[in-house]
């Protein structure tokens, strides 16, 4: 297969470009890098193409290495023909190949086996051939086996029905269980195949999983009995034996085929399901992690609980940890003005302006107990909740253990409940990315897949902000572009003993760290104060020379980057350059000469800095305050494929259905909203009893 001329017309992109981009994937080079550092080499295609990109080449190359083992096998049994070879290398999907090599591949033992052991596949031929036949009951019927597996193997026949199901195929389930359920909705439900939606897919999957659910794929027997038909006697003559054939296609169907290709169907829903599952939380998780950082001179983090007390923790703008403690407001101890005491003391003491608590369980309580103090005591300082998911897992890790040997688990958590605020990304990357619940059923989706893609989120996000190599964590700096656990640990361990790193050159001396994982990683790295200010921007290394050359152009040197006063005059000189005038004087790429006057304009800042801060509250809301047609702010929690989850600030996020977030036709809500936006959202109806509220963005 020719990739190149495949993959430019697939993405519509250059020959040229996609030539230069499969050749810097093959030379190892990383999505990351190629993306911000290669533009002029493909043409700028941005991250996310790329990667799909990455994925088409590597399915073509997996299709084609299938494609030689099949063709291989077949010719090992000699059976191997123009035509086969033909058909088998034009396939441009792994199924076609699977087809063509069914009647090939080894089988266990089944009736038609059985049937040509005993020498009765000369008989099914001559009753194919439309030849008088003389033979037994028993005969017959082990050479109608044979013939209903000559159906069952019969590429053209296979790919007939798969359409037909795919196009005309209905989902059915009905209940199993006289009781009450999440699933009660499909109990009794039937949806075509071609229209079913992913989400209904992995419901319907769970709930058969957990026995609540009986499901099935049903076609028109008849219609799909005539396809067959069709197909297979096509130029044959059965005159005469009509009702034998009938009966043989009868059983071909539901004896082998329809199990198959329902089984087959029913994987392919999933796994569609699963690969909008994955879209979903993937998306998700970037927009979590990309988060604006909330810079305080310190924070207190709360991690809520009712026997074992509320554990403190207090932070400073580095996010080290200043101060421990614990508080027992809640049941069974009921130690109130104990605890009101504790915390006056420790926000008088630090100064403390923001509270940050967890979400998990006596959230609501201990966000009451904040909220009553800060009433009662005219204070001038906010609180926020933030989500737990994944906070156990990381107080549990090694990683926390190495940082805090001396703590228990929930002391942990109140260090990383308050760092999520100081620093999403940084203290996010520490947790295994699918413990972070932003998806819809992300326990159900495939593990090797959903990794991998959320991998890729992180890597992104985190190349994206830029890592800052003399505060960063080893978890923060695995994701750096080039770079990997191992060599993480090394920088850290080479950072420590020299008491830090003054220049990116210097990388070089980390063990293991070699110059091609130096020249991908380089631009991702930032050091505030090195010896050259460039190494507090996006400009990698091998531009330093075309950026003091721009700087030079207006009058300015690199130093001057580090002067606030020089610094505001030379990004008005930089907004007023013309970056194509500038390439074709300096003789160098449009793309890359524009993306150095961007980083030059901003040394040292961080992208998440124009995002919308989260969204901070002083007071409590209750369930019972609620009544249709109130509006509140809230911040999205997560995004699924019927709706939105909106913290308004009570125990549980309100939802807002698809059909509720925009006055035009959506296709998904992430067309509209995403998490950690903050949007007004108007109460439709307020459930008391179930604690669930309804929300519109419609206002």
């Amino acid at each position: 297969m020719d990739y190149i001329k495949e993959l430019s017309k697939e993405f519509n992109w250059g020959t040229k470009y996609i030539e230069n981009i499969v050749n810097l994937l093959d030379e190892g080079n990383t999505i990351p890098f190629i993306a911000r550092y290669r533009k002029e080499a493909t043409g700028s295609m941005d991250e996310t193409i790329l990667r799909e990109v990455e994925a088409r080449l590597k399915y073509m190359r997996s299709l084609d290495k299938r494609k030689e083992e099949v063709i291989r096998n077949i010719e090992e049994q000699g059976k191997l023909t123009p035509e086969l070879t033909e058909k088998i290398t034009a396939a441009k999907v792994l199924q076609e190949v699977e087809d063509l090599y069914l009647p090939y591949r080894q089988k266990r033992r089944t009736r038609a086996t059985v049937a040509k052991e005993k020498g009765l596949e000369p008989l099914a031929e001559a009753l194919l051939a439309g030849e008088e036949v003389n033979a037994t009951e028993e005969d017959l019927q082990g050479a109608a086996d044979i013939i209903c597996e000559y159906i069952q193997d019969s590429a053209e026949i296979r790919g007939l029905l798969r359409d037909f199901y795919h196009k005309q195929g209905v989902l059915k389930s009905k209940g199993t269980k006289n009781e009450s359920s999440v699933y009660d909705m499909y109990y009794d439900y039937q949806e075509p195949v071609s229209k079913i939606l992913p989400h209904r897919i992995m419901a319907v999957n769970r709930g058969e999983k957990e026995e609540f659910l009986q499901v099935k794929i049903e076609v028109d027997e008849d219609k799909a009995k005539n396809l067959i038909h069709r197909s297979f006697f096509k130029g044959k003559n059965i005159k005469g034996k009509e009702e034998l054939f009938e009966s043989i296609v009868s059983d071909a169907f539901k004896r082998l085929l329809h199990p198959s290709l329902e089984r087959e169907v029913r994987n392919t829903l999933t796994e569609k399901a699963e690969e909008q599952g994955i879209k979903v939380f993937a998306e998700n998780l970037d927009s979590l992690l990309m988060q604006s950082p909330v810079q305080k001179n310190a924070i207190l983090g709360i991690d809520p609980s009712f026997r074992t007390g509320c554990k403190l923790a207090v932070i400073n703008e580095l996010g080290q940890l200043m101060e421990i403690g614990v508080i027992y407001p809640h049941q069974p101890q009921m130690k109130v003005a104990e605890a009101k005491k504790k915390l006056l003391e420790i926000i008088s003491k630090w100064s403390i302006d923001l509270i940050v608590i967890g979400n998990g369980t006596a959230s609501r309580e201990t966000e009451t107990l904040v909220a009553n103090l800060i009433k009662e005591n005219n204070l001038d300082l906010s609180f926020v909740i933030v989500s737990e998911a994944g906070a156990s897992v990381y107080s549990a890790s090694k990683l926390a253990k190495e940082e805090f040997p001396t703590f228990d688990v929930s002391e942990r958590s109140a260090v990383s409940i308050a760092r999520r605020i100081l620093d999403p990304l940084a203290e996010l990357v520490k947790i295994e990315p699918r413990s972070i619940g932003v998806g819809q059923y992300q326990h159900d989706l495939a593990g090797k897949t959903l990794d991998e893609s959320l991998t890729n989120v992180v890597e992104s996000c985190v190349n994206r902000t830029g890592v800052e190599i003399n505060t960063a964590s080893a978890s923060l700096l695995q994701y750096v572009a080039g770079l990997n656990k191992s060599i993480a640990n090394n920088i850290i361990k080479y950072r420590d003993e020299k008491k830090g790193i003054k220049s990116r050159k210097e990388l070089l001396k980390v063990p293991r760290l070699g110059e091609k994982a130096f020249v991908q990683a380089a631009g991702f790295i930032r050091i505030r104060d090195g010896i050259n200010p460039l190494e507090n921007t996006s400009v990698h290394p091998e531009s330093y020379e075309i950026a003091e050359e721009i700087l030079k152009m207006l009058g300015f040197v690199k130093e001057d980057l580090k002067n606030h006063d020089r610094q505001s005059l030379l990004k008005e000189e930089l907004s007023r350059l013309d970056y194509k005038k500038v390439a074709a004087d300096l003789n160098y790429g449009e793309a890359t000469v524009k993306d150095i006057i961007n980083d030059l304009m901003k040394p040292g800042r961080d992208p998440r800095e124009d995002l919308v801060k989260p969204l901070l509250r002083n007071d409590i809301l209750k369930l019972e305050d609620l009544h249709e047609g109130m509006v509140l702010e809230g911040t999205v929690t997560n995004v699924v494929d019927f709706g939105a989850f909106i913290d308004i600030g009570l125990k549980n996020d309100g939802l807002a259905h698809i059909s509720q977030l925009a006055d035009k036709f959506i296709r998904h809500p992430m067309e509209v909203v995403s998490v950690g936006n903050i949007v007004k959202a108007k109460v439709l109806e307020a459930d008391k009893t179930r604690g669930r509220v309804s929300l519109t963005l419609k206002i």
